[in-house]
């Protein structure tokens, strides 16, 4: 489910390992350390092991305190998506005091990887597979309020939306690049920044998986898409989940034509389920107003994860693409002069290329 990592090494006593070793003893399973993987989380704060479980194998996420089952958010959401039929991996055993999740192994193919080496049809076709799956989240709405999942109580609000647009300018400003704007420009800036989250929490909201990109979703062992990472589930915009389909972590942007075509067809996704029809056009310019925001947040994690925490390895090369499509979509908008200018500004910026 996760890229392997280094050896294990010996760790502290109430290490993640350590502790995963004791529930193994505590429940009579016998395994050798040497047979235990260590996998790698995508900036997260879970621990992740593979180890052999009833003559197959199992991935165990080990979380940093111990949990309530009923209220522990991915278990919510995994039943939830279960119950809606959409392909989450199965939990298999959980020990909330001990802070574990056993859940089933979906295998190492990434839906990112296996693009990269599809042809073009296999390529169109699992866009389109995961472009459904969209539509089959959105479906589970109103099972979402009636469950009162707790995807049901949070939502991209304005509150929500604009923390994450400040926390862009916290450490693509700051912690990146280490500049102020200056006082007038701050302020027409984060001026702008309040009306595009004003103006996307108004829009009507949607069951979205939150981080619905190509390293979310599985190819498993029989060829199947498979979700994972959905523990963050939340009421949005229905242009979310695409915005982060078909433009997160990208190394250029995307043909005018293709993102056209895309919506068109989530659209009529969103029929063939029932969901209520969207005009292609409001769905445009919303796709457009979802894609600076989520852009402008993701720049900030991956500013974060470069300069904060030392890992621009995996996250630097997205930053100046992700830049070129919020500001490409800026610029379909003609709206948020002040954005527009300081985006436009640093991608043309030669010297800052380094750290943009």
């Amino acid at each position: 489910m996760k890229q392997p990592s280094a050896p294990i090494t010996e760790s502290p006593a109430d290490s993640a390992l350590a502790r995963l070793m004791r529930y193994l003893a505590r429940t009579g399973r016998v395994v050798d350390r040497e047979r235990i993987t260590a996998l790698t989380p995508d900036a997260s704060v879970r621990a992740y092991f593979r180890l052999p479980w009833c003559g197959g194998t199992a991935v165990v996420a080990v979380y940093p305190e111990p949990f309530d089952p009923d209220a522990h958010p991915f278990l919510d959401v995994t039943r939830l998506f279960t119950e809606a039929g959409l392909p989450v991996p199965q939990v298999i055993a959980v020990d909330g005091d001990a802070g574990i999740i056993v859940q089933e192994d979906l295998g190492d193919r990434q839906l990112r990887a296996v693009l990269e080496a599809a042809s073009d049809e296999e390529r169109e076709q699992r866009l389109e597979e995961a472009i459904e799956l969209i539509a089959r989240i959105q479906a589970a709405t109103t099972l979402a309020a009636a469950r009162n999942s707790v995807c049901s109580r949070v939502a991209f609000d304005e509150a929500k939306l604009f923390w994450e647009l400040e926390f862009f300018c916290q450490h693509y400003f700051g912690s990146l690049r280490g500049e102020e704007l200056k006082t007038d420009e701050e302020r027409r800036f984060k001026d702008e920044l309040a009306e595009l989250a004003r103006e996307l929490a108004q829009r009507p909201r949607v069951l979205c998986h939150r981080d619905f990109h190509v390293s979310n979703l599985m190819v498993d062992r029989q060829g199947r898409l498979r979700i994972i990472d959905h523990q963050d589930a939340r009421m949005g915009p229905a242009s979310y989940d695409l915005v982060s389909l078909l433009l997160d972590r990208q190394q250029a942007p995307p043909s005018l034509a293709e993102l056209r075509e895309r919506r068109l067809f989530f659209l009529e996704a969103r029929a063939a389920r029932g969901l209520p029809f969207i005009d292609p056009d409001e769905f445009a310019r919303e796709f457009r107003l979802t894609t600076v925001q989520r852009g402008l947040k993701a720049v900030g994690t991956f500013s974060c994860q470069t300069a904060v925490y030392g890992r621009g390895k995996a996250y630097a090369r997205f930053i100046r693409p992700t830049l070129e499509i919020v500001l490409q979509a800026l610029e379909w908008l003609e709206r948020f002069p002040e954005i527009r200018r300081q985006i436009a500004a640093r991608i043309a910026d030669p010297i800052a290329a380094e750290v943009i």
